[in-house]
């Protein structure tokens, strides 16, 4: 469970930084804007420059901070230890695409958090043999949104009970389980103001599963089948896509020509996601997660 924090503190890898702790900071860098990518062409033969597109970078947050355990060098050098561990976590550095979260709370709003890599961790050692070691962070995230600390979430049925009961009038033979049924409906909100990126999972029985929200037209359908207990997890996170079933085998070839992971986004806002498949039960699941996101702290 992630610690409460304060307002101007961050917490890296599960150590708390800033106001009220062994960590006091001096100053934070990249919080505001992201660095942006794009040209500006000169206009031949004519005044000004032609703009194109502006893409997002990396935002790069520096941390200009210090540890502060007056007569305690050991407990400094500990706080370093646990620090340099946290950066050096294999399941993070050694993963293509893998990041670990930095959590921000700053007056008047919730807890943020970003994702990416620690770039840089460096010491000043003049003064720790009296318990004060200056630190450079540098912390280098992969997507420049702010998302929501606590992570939404949507889980829907397929069953007839699930559906609320079958449909008069009844006509033999009865079916419940290898027509298509009417979409499942249920609504996603995201508080923020920009796209939020879900993750998806499947659970088996289903045939040809399908998702759709029809205030965006996003959609995505695969060609596959289920057993029970089976499923199929879905990334549409910007470096992190892709559709794993049983969680090793790549099945986003089995996404329909329509399917898009990189458009497959929840707006700002309600909005209504409808599912659908074959050869269902009471044990088929959609489950949907994501954190609403914002452009600005």
């Amino acid at each position: 469970m992630s610690t409460a924090l304060k307002d101007f503190q961050i917490e890296l890898g599960g150590i708390v930084l800033g106001h009220g702790t062994s960590i006091p900071i001096a100053e934070v860098e990249g919080l505001g804007r992201a660095a942006v990518r794009g040209e500006l062409v000169s206009r031949p033969g004519a005044d000004g420059v032609w703009a194109g597109a502006d893409w997002y970078d990396a935002r790069t947050i520096r941390i200009d901070c210090a540890i502060k355990t007056p007569g305690d060098p050991a407990a400094a050098r500990q706080i370093l230890a646990d620090l340099q561990e946290a950066a050096d976590a294999a399941s993070v550095r050694t993963e293509p695409g893998a990041t670990m979260p930095l959590r921000i709370k700053w007056p008047g709003s919730p807890t943020r958090v970003v994702f990416g890599r620690l770039r840089r961790l460096e010491p000043s050692w003049e003064q720790a043999a009296f318990g004060w070691i200056p630190l450079d962070v540098e912390f280098a995230a992969t997507d420049p949104r702010f998302y929501e600390d606590t992570v939404s979430s949507l889980t829907l049925s397929l069953s007839s009970r699930g559906l609320g009961g079958l449909k008069a009038p009844l006509v033999a033979p009865l079916n419940t389980g290898t027509s298509v049924p009417d979409e499942r409906r249920g609504m996603v909100r995201n508080d923020g103001r920009m796209p939020a990126w879900p993750t998806i999972r499947i659970t088996g029985p289903v045939i040809s599963p399908r998702i759709y929200m029809p205030k965006t037209g996003a959609l995505l359908e695969l060609g596959v089948s289920l057993a029970t207990g089976e499923r199929i997890d879905i990334e549409t996170r910007p470096g992190t896509r892709w559709a794993l079933r049983n969680g090793s085998e790549n099945v986003a070839s089995s996404l329909s020509g329509a399917s898009r992971l990189d458009g497959f986004q929840i707006p700002p806002g309600s909005t209504e996601l409808w599912w659908t498949a074959r050869g269902y039960s009471s044990a088929s699941r959609l489950a949907v997660t994501w954190r609403s996101a914002h452009i600005a702290l």
